[in-house]
């Protein structure tokens, strides 16, 4: 018998069964794919990995519309531990549905998956659900798409409509798969230049000014030319922004605060190799990218774990770095803890792990952070406040409220046009351009 259990857990998982299991971990435990696919891509074939990607992320995209397929073609929900036979079926739908396979496969390795997740039971009910499906298709859509979809859970579409009457546009927007971009290290080469050295490989790319290019395919780095050498950095159109509006100089201590992945931290020392860089992130396991980015890009930045609410638990290694007993930042950039709703269509799993409540608490999280580094910040100073969140909460009524409690602090203009009603800067998602990012440029006032 021990014989027998330990083979069950040494079953290894097809790309389906285990796309299975992670939605139900993001469904069920509200775990993040950001999180899980790293861990879990050892499972399988790297040639594999694209696969389980578009499965997972796909499935998250247009989840309700899925949930109410399955709705329709069950006499009772899958509740409890069934949950991932539900999952099995999410995944068997999303391939009929989006992937070009042909039917029959995708219902069997689907069916195949029953046996490798221990819920064999399920696997007629499986094939005979899946298969309906296909007999049926064309009246089950009639019926599931006879009005606009949203995709989105209600509590989102809500906060959106109370602000925004492109709310509709934000939504579509999300629903599309995300554009590739990169940020060309300008000390190598620029966006033209490099649009030819894509071209020899075989890749195609359009030039934004002279440090972007948005690539008509996303693309492996490991056919960017360069890529290793620093030549090039995969980050998103308006999130490029952030170093570029902090505009750093020579010699300046930096923080850049919540710092990982390191995209903004690199930035920034491409545009002041010689500033004074400190990264810091209250999660070390994420500082690992932080470095390793560094690393990429021969740069070198103070490192640092460490939360941004209680500096004192980590000023004193910036002190010992500058061999100094007293330090305030030139600059500070503040990427603030957020609700992540600007990136849903890079992280679509972000619809249903986030809550309503959720926003008060983060609201409340960003305040204390930018209140505790303001004191740390040099007369004269800029703080630069980014998210890459679209709620007003989180964004224009924060610096509202912030510049109303701190008389030193002044409103910078940005170099974009107005909006209406507006402290800052809003990005929203658009096809074929940045994801949704807000900013705000804080100076403190010299007494």
């Amino acid at each position: 018998m021990a014989k027998q259990k330990n083979r069950q857990k040494t079953v290894k998982l097809s790309v389906r069964a285990l796309a299975a299991q992670l939605l139900f971990l993001v469904l069920e435990q509200g775990k993040s794919l950001s999180t899980l696919i790293p861990e879990q891509q050892s499972k399988i074939k790297p040639q594999d990995l694209p696969l389980l990607q578009e499965i997972c992320f796909g499935v998250c995209r247009v989840l309700p519309r899925l949930d109410s397929i399955i709705a329709m073609l069950l006499d009772n929900p899958l509740k409890g531990k069934k949950r991932i036979v539900h999952c099995l079926l999410l995944v068997g739908l999303y391939q009929l549905l989006y992937l070009r396979v042909p039917a029959h496969a995708a219902v069997d390795e689907v069916v195949k998956g029953t046996e490798s997740l221990n819920v064999g039971a399920f696997k007629n009910l499986v094939n005979a659900v899946l298969r309906r499906f296909l007999r049926e298709k064309t009246g089950i859509l009639a019926k599931v798409d006879q009005n606009w979809h949203t995709l989105h859970p209600d509590w989102f579409i809500n906060r959106l409509k109370k602000y925004y009457s492109n709310w509709r546009e934000i939504i579509e927007a999300n629903n599309q798969k995300p554009p590739m971009w990169l940020r060309i290290n300008q000390n190598y080469s620029n966006s033209e230049h490099y649009i030819q050295l894509l071209e020899q490989v075989g890749v195609k790319g359009i030039a934004e000014g002279r440090q972007s290019v948005r690539l008509s395919q996303p693309s492996s780095v490991e056919n960017l030319p360069h890529f290793t050498e620093g030549w090039v950095t995969v980050q998103d159109l308006h999130a490029q922004w952030a170093a570029s509006l902090l505009e750093p100089q020579n010699d300046e201590l930096i923080l850049d605060a919540c710092a990982a992945p390191g995209g903004k931290t690199t930035h920034l020392l491409e545009l002041a190799p010689k500033g004074k860089v400190v990264a810091l992130d209250i999660e070390q396991n994420r500082l690992v990218r932080v470095n390793q980015n560094l690393q990429r890009l021969q740069q070198t930045a103070l490192v640092i774990q460490g939360d941004a609410t209680n500096p004192t638990s980590w000023l004193n290694q910036v002190t010992d770095f500058l061999g100094e007993s007293a330090v305030q930042f030139d600059k500070i950039l503040l990427d603030a803890p957020c609700s992540a709703t600007g990136i849903i269509r890079r992280h679509p799993d972000i619809k249903w792990l986030r809550r309503d409540q959720d926003i008060e608490e983060l609201v409340q999280l960003q305040k204390q952070i930018l209140t505790t580094l303001w004191s740390l910040l040099k007369e004269g100073g800029v703080l630069l406040y980014a998210t890459c969140s679209v709620l007003q909460e989180e964004n224009h009524q924060q610096i509202s409220a912030f510049l109303q409690s701190q008389s030193d602090a002044i409103l910078e203009p940005l170099l974009f046009p107005l909006q209406e009603n507006m402290l800052g800067y809003q990005f929203f998602p658009t096809e074929n351009s940045g994801d949704g990012f807000y900013y705000a440029k804080l100076r403190k006032r010299v007494k």
